[in-house]
């Protein structure tokens, strides 16, 4: 009896073994298949990129002819307020150097640096408890007789 029941579990893994490794195995169809559908993605990839990649230059050369157009158009007011209005007008109206606007900075900032706020307070004395101290800002008093009356309940 054992027997039979053996041989009869080793016909069913057998025949749940084929099933599985069926469904499991690939058609060489199937394959080819999804090979040309990752192809597909990749060449729809490949021209995303160029496309963002001409994108960006197409945008670099636009900003770039934009900033050209504005720097004639403010030397163009530039030597028209120098022309039409008197130097000391002009000359707060618009800088003298026509590229003046399209400069950085001068050192003359460097002077005033900013300096920034410390993460810290400042001790008055090296005696003195840090703000970080548990009991920074907080005196200790001793309790008085009418603060024990006022805990104890009244009989």
């Amino acid at each position: 009896m054992i027997w039979l029941v053996a041989v009869g579990c080793v016909a069913i893994g057998v025949v749940i073994g084929v099933v599985v490794a069926s469904r499991m195995n690939a058609s060489p169809s199937r394959v080819r298949e999804l090979e040309n559908q990752i192809r597909q993605i990749k060449d729809n990839h490949r021209e995303y990129k160029d496309s963002v990649s001409d994108h960006f230059g197409m945008t670099a050369e636009l900003v770039h002819h934009m900033t050209e157009s504005y720097r004639e158009v403010y030397q163009h007011l530039a030597s028209g307020a120098q022309d039409l209005c008197s130097s000391e007008v002009a000359s707060k109206l618009l800088p003298a150097e026509s590229d003046a606007v399209f400069e950085s900075p001068t050192s003359s900032d460097d002077n005033n640096e900013l300096v920034p706020p410390r993460d810290y307070a400042a001790k008055q004395s090296p005696d003195q408890k840090g703000a970080l101290s548990e009991d920074f800002g907080i005196e200790k008093t001793k309790p008085t007789d009418e603060d024990d009356d006022q805990e104890k309940p009244a009989s």
